[in-house]
């Protein structure tokens, strides 16, 4: 662990992007409020969840495109966009087209395994292919190629009238660097390093994966970066961005500050053992003043290896609420942490 925290560099945020099922533009609109205020506080990045067949974002590819066009340049990215509902040719295509758009901002985090609920969605989802289809690390190693240009099909050049390219167009040459691998294992924290990707880690790590002594999540989500970083080309200056849930409460509300330790507190009885057949470790929603939240995040092992990170906004806020969290996010908690916004 180093001696001292590391300053922050860069400050972003998650958000879920909730919608009223009678109302979904009204939900929308205000996601994208959220990331207008994001680049006005001088945040670095914004960055939105991925939901299928329920009330929040099911398609970040076209929110983040809407976005890019309401700002100039916060960068926007997916934390994380799981590839089981994806086909990686058209994924990529879609991805180059909007950081094109985007002038070059758009930083896409995707992860692997079969989607949720699969019994129940794969006759909609995969009618013919369900049983043939490859949920892991071959296909995110799909998409990475193409995104960087690897060729798709042998054929290319002209037939008739119309030119045809061997690889994914619009090819967008920066794109490639920008890919974020959400990984909760060592095993994925490894195969992220040895393929270029970037580390997106967020409040979730599997237990199976401590080593030693009784069962630390910030340890253990040490020991992932760590082992990125190991296996990385780039070393220790590979990029790892952290993503734990912190609600500053500085200029809250006494109603807020209820609300946000009441949401905590129900959240905090599934940090004390690991969860479910997956033994999944989660981390304590952190919530405080600046000063308070500063203290916590420096003694904490995984946020003295970084300097990116990416605080998640809790998911059932109003839109005050998170206006709230992120002014003092980006006036108070950044600054005590050695961030200053961006211009």
């Amino acid at each position: 662990m180093p001696s001292t925290p590391r300053p922050l560099r860069r400050l972003g945020f998650l958000t879920i992007g909730l919608f009223d099922a009678a109302d979904p533009g009204r939900g929308h609109e205000s996601t994208l409020q959220i990331i207008e205020l994001g680049e006005r506080l001088g945040f670095d990045s914004a960055w939105v969840r991925h939901r299928h067949l329920q009330y929040g974002i099911s398609s970040p590819v076209a929110v983040l495109a809407a976005a890019s066009q309401r700002t100039r340049r916060i960068e926007l990215g997916t934390a994380v966009t799981p590839l089981g509902w994806e086909n990686p040719l058209r994924l990529a295509e879609d991805l180059a087209t909007v950081d094109v758009l985007s002038g070059g901002r758009l930083n896409p985090g995707v992860s692997v395994g079969p989607p949720q609920h699969f019994e129940q969605v794969r006759d909609a989802l995969y009618p013919d292919t369900a049983d043939a289809e490859d949920f892991g690390h071959e296909r995110v190693r799909r998409l990475v190629d193409l995104v960087r240009g690897e060729p798709a099909t042998g054929f290319h050049g002209e037939e008739g009238f119309e030119v045809f390219s061997s690889v994914v167009q619009p090819h967008s040459p920066g794109l490639g660097r920008r890919l974020w691998y959400g990984a909760g294992s060592l095993g994925s924290a490894r195969w992220a390093g040895e393929h270029g990707m970037n580390l997106l880690t967020s409040s979730v790590v599997k237990a199976e994966d401590s080593v030693g002594g009784p069962l630390d999540f910030a340890g253990t989500q040490l020991s992932h970066i760590r082992e990125f970083r190991a296996r990385h080309p780039d070393g220790d200056a590979a990029r790892v961005s952290q993503g734990l849930v912190v609600i500053p409460t500085d200029s809250a509300s006494p109603g807020q500050r209820a609300r946000y330790a009441e949401y905590a507190a129900r959240r905090l009885p599934r940090t004390a053992s690991p969860q479910g057949p997956a033994r999944l470790l989660f981390a304590p929603d952190l919530v405080g003043t600046s000063a308070e939240l500063a203290e916590r995040l420096h003694a904490h092992a995984a946020f003295r290896e970084v300097d990116e990170v990416a605080f998640a906004l809790p998911f059932t806020f109003e839109h005050e609420d998170y206006v709230q969290i992120l002014t003092d996010m980006a006036t108070k908690l950044g600054p005590a942490l050695g961030w200053r916004p961006a211009g």
